[in-house]
């Protein structure tokens, strides 16, 4: 069963979440958030999410890293700091040596909702339905899963079997 590891970065919390496919079925792996110290530094928050992305790759040994593309941000600085987080997921897939792939947010929003304008709400309750969950997730977390349900459902060879 091939394993995506989907990957919502933010500064104050990055999410994660798991997807394996079966044939045509998607499992619900794990998910969860890194949280940064608002307080610290920009460079400690990175090491804290790449600290963290290291720590997920290492126990669920993801087949391949899906990350949410950057969207025109209103807000400059929010803009950067997002890019830095994102460099930082990017590293953490590579250093593992996963395939990465990107999409942007209404790409991922289309695949999961089927609008590419849904609000987070719509996205939460769409992977809890698709992946069968009865427990609650945090937006982050739902976000990532999201991306690594459109990478799975995308990618018709992955259904072959786990590389």
């Amino acid at each position: 069963m091939p394993l995506a590891l989907g990957i919502d970065p933010g500064s104050k919390f990055t999410g994660y979440g798991l997807v394996a496919k079966e044939g045509s079925r998607l499992h619900f792996i794990a998910a969860g958030r890194i949280a940064t110290k608002a307080s610290a530094p920009l460079s400690e928050r990175l090491n804290q999410v790449f600290t963290g992305l290291r720590q997920v790759i290492s126990r669920y040994s993801p087949d391949m890293a899906v990350v949410e593309a950057i969207f025109f941000a209103k807000i400059v600085r929010s803009a950067v700091r997002l890019g830095h987080v994102r460099g930082v997921a990017l590293l953490a897939a590579a250093e593992a040596g996963l395939p990465v792939s990107e999409y942007p947010p209404a790409t991922i929003k289309m695949a999961v909702v089927g609008y590419g304008q849904a609000d987070k709400d719509q996205v939460g309750l769409m992977v809890k339905k698709i992946l069968g969950l009865d427990h609650d997730l945090t937006e982050d977390a739902a976000d990532a899963l999201a991306a690594a349900i459109c990478h799975l459902n995308q990618t018709p060879a992955l259904s072959r079997g786990r590389s």
